[in-house]
């Protein structure tokens, strides 16, 4: 078996990947399609559910044939955009609306309903999370409320909700309906220490629980797919949000180890062990993975805007043609001239959750050119991953490095800039692709290719490069004050 493939299916938010990997880690291919997101309102962004499995569909056969086969993959590993929802026909087996992704923020109102109605303490001790738009349970009791034909089905009983992996599973094989523990528990309906979905909280959400997936382990043989579909029937045996798929994949076993992933958002976890994750300063608990029943826990912190700054700049405003051009623009000019950006497009995350703020752009003149606005966006990373710093030593959790990962982790100049205004030492896999190298990893535990998670990171997982900080205390002084000033015009 160790001279298969491994086939990681990676559906993100802005394309779908499939790749292939081998026992030792190594990557052998990779194909990739991209997502449309629509916008249909301020705050709403939204996915079609039937081109996120046809795309993701066409990537995996493509890459079963670059393996030379389906003899030659061993197991399939899905990781995801957490907390998106989709709604479909348990019978047509199609969607019945338009997936709501996770940035969208159309059901702030009644978060703040809910708060207001005092559930806000006893959810998150049960969760671990919070009230805000960004879970799940609050965009399917929308969907219930706002589209007749999800409406119809909940009463008729053909209605399944899921989560991107659930919604690929029930694809894959042909009808099981499943979600893994790690996404199951961004929904807001599964407490940290609860098996499966909670009654109560189901109740408080107005979703109906029998909608709702069986939630699984994070490996085992967790489903076989249609034989149709990639050329015979293959063990799906790795399942993980794209946060905790990171994490593992960055090797953070431990409690205490800490990753933040570089992506559309930016998302920080530190993983607790066995421990359930407590926050007093806003930071979220959630469960890491689960092998045999068993969990371990992690307490996270989410930016809800990072590289979709960068595409903003690219796509909306074209002050850039290419992400990789903020490098060159960051390192042409010897500061951002007081420029200072607070990508609060679709609200401020944690540790502020702030579901209304929108951005803001301060300090411009006419000094300011592209060059200022690009470096800008790059120093919003470092301000945003410094205030989460700042809440986990408010929590007793003190970062001694950080590891890092994402698509963004490749700018040098970025990831050096994070490393001076944390004054911590950023450490880089080589391999930067983590979040897939994680399913990877997990999916090679499932199909018996490694006894543990530990043992399949220490043979999976490659180089590093290390960051060290070099900026003096008075100037990171001033760029954090000058970012504090920001953020006080929200």
């Amino acid at each position: 078996m160790t001279d298969q493939f491994i086939l990681v299916l990676d559906e993100g938010t802005t394309s779908t990947r499939a790749m292939l990997f081998g026992a030792d880690g190594q990557q052998h291919g990779v194909s990739q399609r991209e997502l449309t997101q629509h916008f249909p309102q301020s705050g709403w962004v939204e996915h079609d559910a039937a081109e996120i499995w046809e795309k993701t569909l066409v990537c995996a056969q493509e890459m079963v044939e670059k393996a030379g086969g389906a003899d030659c993959i061993a197991a399939i590993g899905i990781t995801n955009q957490r907390e998106t929802v989709v709604a479909w026909d348990r019978q047509s087996r199609e969607p019945l609306a338009r997936a709501m992704v996770w940035q969208d923020r159309r059901t702030a109102a009644f978060c703040a309903d809910l708060k207001e109605a005092g559930h806000e303490a006893a959810i998150q001790k049960k969760t671990g999370l919070l009230l805000d738009p960004y879970f799940s349970a609050t965009k399917m009791r929308w969907l219930i409320d706002n589209d007749p034909a999800v409406s119809a089905a909940a009463q008729d009983g053909r209605l399944a909700f899921g989560t991107v992996e659930s919604w690929l599973a029930f694809k894959l094989t042909g009808g099981l309906h499943v979600s893994d523990a790690s996404n199951a528990s961004r929904t807001l309906l599964l407490g940290l220490e609860g098996e499966s979905f909670d009654p109560e909280l189901c109740e408080i959400f107005g979703v109906p629980i029998a909608a709702l997936p069986t939630v699984v382990d994070n490996v085992g043989e967790l489903g076989m797919t249609s034989p149709d579909l990639l050329g015979r029937a293959i063990p799906i045996t790795g399942m993980a949000g794209d946060q905790q798929s990171a994490t593992v994949g960055q090797g953070c076993l431990k409690p205490g180890d800490t990753k933040v992933t570089y992506g559309t958002g930016a998302f920080i976890l530190t993983c607790t062990g066995e421990k359930l994750p407590r926050s007093d300063n806003r930071l979220l608990g959630t469960v890491l993975c689960q092998l045999a029943g068993k969990r371990l826990y992690a307490v996270e912190g989410s930016v809800f805007v990072a590289g979709s700054l960068i595409k903003w700049l690219r796509d909306s405003l074209g002050v850039i043609e290419t992400a990789e051009e903020t490098e060159t623009l960051a390192r042409s000019i010897d500061d951002s001239h007081g420029v200072v950006i607070v990508p609060a497009h679709t609200g401020l995350g944690a540790p502020h959750w702030q579901p209304d703020a929108r951005g803001v752009i301060s300090g411009l003149s006419f000094a300011a050119g592209k060059a200022h606005l690009a470096r800008a966006a790059l120093e919003a990373m470092s301000y945003q991953t410094h205030d989460l710093a700042e809440a986990y030593a408010a929590d007793g959790v003190e970062w001694t490095s950080l590891r890092i990962d994402g698509g963004m982790s490749a700018n040098d100049w970025m990831v050096q800039d994070i490393a001076d205004l944390l004054d911590l030492p950023v450490i880089r896999p080589d391999f930067v692709e983590t979040t897939a190298l994680g399913a990877a990893i997990l999916a090679a535990v499932g199909a018996g290719i490694y006894a543990n998670l530990e043992d399949a990171a220490k043979a999976m997982i490659g180089s590093t490069t290390v960051f060290q900080p070099k900026m003096d205390a008075a100037l990171r002084e001033k760029r954090l004050a000058a970012w504090a000033e920001a953020l006080a015009k929200l």
